[in-house]
């Protein structure tokens, strides 16, 4: 089995896995970070997005080998310590959630989207940007107002560093 070597949430970690090995098994399976869902394991859904060296990537379509050296971001290491990240902190306050279950990879996609896309963002855009990640719950609607929020908040706390 090779050692798969690889950063997630800020922490070096050496893990045996499978050739086969997914990146969403790594983190679930061996890492016990439980954020990242299995939602259809057809790359449809977008329930098991992280971030790999600071873009979005549906974690199911990965073998953890591919990851090796890389920088893993989860929904776990979205937040410092106790302050939610600014898109969830946006979710909880314009309940941009219903069941949950899509909602870390929903997170983790709409923080990559207001980094590829900054302050150019309207409904329009985010919908067709959210288009890879399913919620079977809300309709979508306060979904797009919580990235547009959280749009703001990560500008002005980005400008506050």
């Amino acid at each position: 089995m090779p050692n798969v070597e690889l950063t997630v949430n800020g922490k070096a970690v050496a893990v045996d896995v499978e050739d086969r090995t997914l990146l969403v098994h790594l983190l679930r399976d061996h890492l016990n970070l439980t954020g990242t869902h299995v939602g259809c394991d057809t790359s449809q859904c977008g329930a098991c997005v992280v971030h790999i060296d600071g873009r979005a990537v549906k974690s199911c379509t990965v073998l953890a080998a591919q990851a090796a050296g890389s920088s893993v971001t989860t929904i776990e290491g979205l937040a410092r310590g106790d302050e939610l990240h600014p898109m969830q902190a946006a979710f909880r306050d314009n309940h941009g959630l219903q069941c949950g279950f899509c909602t870390p990879g929903m997170i983790m996609t709409s923080v990559d989207v207001v980094n590829r896309n900054g302050g150019e963002l309207d409904e329009s855009k985010v919908r067709h940007e959210l288009e890879g990640n399913i919620c079977r719950c809300t309709g979508y609607h306060n979904i797009v107002k919580s990235v547009l929020d959280a749009a703001g908040r990560m500008k002005l706390a980005q400008a506050a560093e």
